[in-house]
């Protein structure tokens, strides 16, 4: 069992992150010429994907805006601190920098809580919002039709395999399972073939924040059904949905993957850092058949990324996750992404769209996604050879937008997404049965959303 933190360092460390970044904010508006800009930073120091490309943006920008500064503001820590950070610096005009990255599932939190401001003024007269997908659009979407940010890029989710493990365990190359027996029967096959690796990651838990919610469970959740209705929210009602008979099987893989052990072992999945660990440790070293994750990681394994890792898409297959008995659509996929958004408190905001049109023009955009290994929203960057060709994967990734979903991204989603990743861990570590896990959400669920919930 991993070591729980106490309530008191916990307490002490929120403390301390907010007296320290009051004490770094000195107030955005102290110079009318400078624009602050907040990001995430990766926690690996050798992974500098974003911070090499906002240096380029900023040198772009101070060129074709004299007399204009950009200050770049890191914020170097795993997704749920970021997000937390993030937050405690845009509560007040002194700390609240003059743009933000913003992750898609936790915008609308934000937007209700006042911290970012409406972008509409902005977009009505910039020509490159046209070139926007629409899925993309609605995701910096508030309910109250304003949009509250401008995305990056967006992004998919499958499965990434080791061919040599597979080899070894007499699995073949070209592996695309049916059914969720068939993810499950592989890494059996690897745990009793291939001593000595992982066979299976399933992001899980709270240290794990959204990546175990999205990356986990969703990508379970979402390939119970028929392909069409939402399992979590019901946008005819507009309530959350209770936790079912769906609720229930995807809970039961997870609870598999870790009483198998085909999985991790349970300190290390609930470790924080667990991602930054599979991409540039255990995939790489060949320690691990089967990861249930995104199509960003090879943003790590690029030239001059951090990890370098040239032969990764020969060493690694992709398959997209079945759903769960090979119902149509036979593949289920999760999208989400990041946009830049301007708080509601910055001193400058109109440099600070200034610096979004830096970013977003077709050339500087493309140069994003293919750096971050991140999926185009551009419809001119997405019809670009160049972009498609980039690097083996952009196609296979881009392809599942066709059959991805969308979380349900209303203010409450976050405590939602959080009872969810504490049913996860409650049977990842044999602290709950599926059943009381169930019931344990059901009650967050309710406590979470005002008790607007039905059954179904």
């Amino acid at each position: 069992m991993p070591v729980r933190p106490t309530a008191a360092p916990l307490l002490l460390a929120t403390v301390l992150a907010a007296t320290t970044l009051t004490a770094c904010g000195s107030g955005s508006g102290s110079d009318p010429d400078t624009v602050k800009i907040s990001f995430k930073q990766s926690t690996d120091n050798s992974v500098r994907v974003m911070d090499t490309y906002l240096a380029d943006m900023k040198k772009q920008f101070e060129k074709a805006n004299p007399g204009k500064k950009v200050e770049l503001v890191p914020i170097k820590a795993p997704d749920s601190e970021y997000y937390t950070k993030l937050q405690q610096m845009l509560r007040s005009p002194k700390t609240a920098p003059d743009l933000v990255y913003e992750d898609t599932f936790l915008i609308n939190s934000d937007i209700t809580s006042g911290y970012l401001k409406p972008l509409d003024p902005y977009l009505d007269k910039w020509s490159d919002w046209d070139q926007f997908i629409d899925t993309a659009k609605a995701a910096a979407k508030a309910q109250d039709g304003k949009t509250y940010g401008v995305p990056d890029g967006t992004d998919t989710r499958g499965l990434w395999f080791d061919k040599g493990i597979f080899k070894k365990a007499g699995l073949p190359e070209d592996w695309q399972p049916k059914t969720w027996d068939d993810v499950l029967s592989a890494a059996r096959t690897i745990k009793k073939k291939v001593p000595g690796v992982t066979p299976l990651n399933v992001y899980t838990g709270k240290p794990a924040g959204e990546a175990a919610t999205m990356q986990g469970f969703e990508m379970l959740l979402y390939g119970t059904g028929d392909g069409h209705s939402d399992p979590l929210y019901d946008s005819a009602s507009k309530k959350w949905i209770a936790s079912g008979q769906a609720f229930k099987d995807s809970l039961g893989f997870v609870e598999t993957v870790y009483k198998e052990k085909l999985g991790l072992d349970v300190p290390d999945a609930l470790d924080p850092n667990i991602q930054t660990r599979i991409r540039g440790e255990l995939l790489p070293e060949g320690k691990l058949g089967i990861n249930l994750d995104g199509s960003w990681l090879p943003q790590d394994w690029l030239k001059g990324a951090g990890h370098e890792w040239p032969e990764w898409s020969q060493k690694l297959g992709l398959a997209h996750m079945p759903t769960q008995h090979g119902q149509a659509p036979g593949k289920v996929s999760m999208s989400g992404g990041w946009t830049w958004s301007i708080p509601a408190k910055a001193a400058n905001p109109d440099l600070a769209f200034k610096f979004i049109e830096t970013m977003q023009t077709k050339a500087n955009a493309q140069k994003w996604y293919i750096a971050n290994s991140g999926i185009a929203v551009r419809k001119d960057v997405a019809a670009d050879p160049a972009y498609v060709q980039a690097q083996p994967g952009i196609k296979f990734f881009t392809d599942l937008v066709a059959s991805t979903h969308y979380r349900p991204a209303y203010p409450a989603y976050p405590k939602v997404s959080t009872a969810i990743q504490e049913a996860m861990e409650s049977v990842t570590t044999g602290d709950s049965s599926v059943d009381k896990a169930a019931s344990g959400y059901d009650e967050e669920l309710k406590a979470a959303t005002d008790d607007q919930v039905i059954e179904k």
